[in-house]
């Protein structure tokens, strides 16, 4: 029987505060890494490693999307009309290898652009729109 106020190792709670997200993890050198099972085979699609977990999450939830449909559970629900408009059954692995480590390498850059100068912090910025060269 569990004592009054012992941490229970295996609740939710206590997997969330070592990984914030869905299919992710942290290396010990702190690069966040996303990765997601196959369904019905015991391969792994490989999403890619990112310097935040939010990018490694991003890049997770465009693979279970692909993978698994609308009904798909994200670590960003509300976000899902925005990147995955064009949901096309059957695709291949390497596929939604591609599509997802797109996702996820741009919102890594964003997040480390955000992070990095605080000033743009007040503006929401595009993910649609290209880099404008720099004077």
């Amino acid at each position: 029987m569990k004592e009054e106020g012992a941490p229970d190792c295996c609740s939710s709670d206590s997997k969330r505060k070592h990984h914030p997200y869905r299919g992710i993890r942290m290396r010990k050198w702190g690069k966040w890494v996303a990765e997601i099972r196959e369904p019905n085979k015991r391969s792994r699609i490989w999403l890619g490693s990112y310097a935040t977990p939010v990018a490694a999450a991003r890049a997770y939830d465009t693979a279970v999307f692909y993978l698994r449909g609308p009904s798909a559970r994200l670590n960003f629900p509300e976000l899902l009309s925005q990147d995955h408009h064009d949901l096309q059954p059957n695709m291949s692995a390497d596929s939604i290898r591609k599509k997802a480590t797109q996702v996820g390498a741009r919102v890594d850059a964003l997040q480390t652009a955000l992070h990095s100068s605080p000033a743009s912090t007040s503006q929401k910025p595009d993910l649609n729109e290209y880099p404008k060269p720099e004077d």
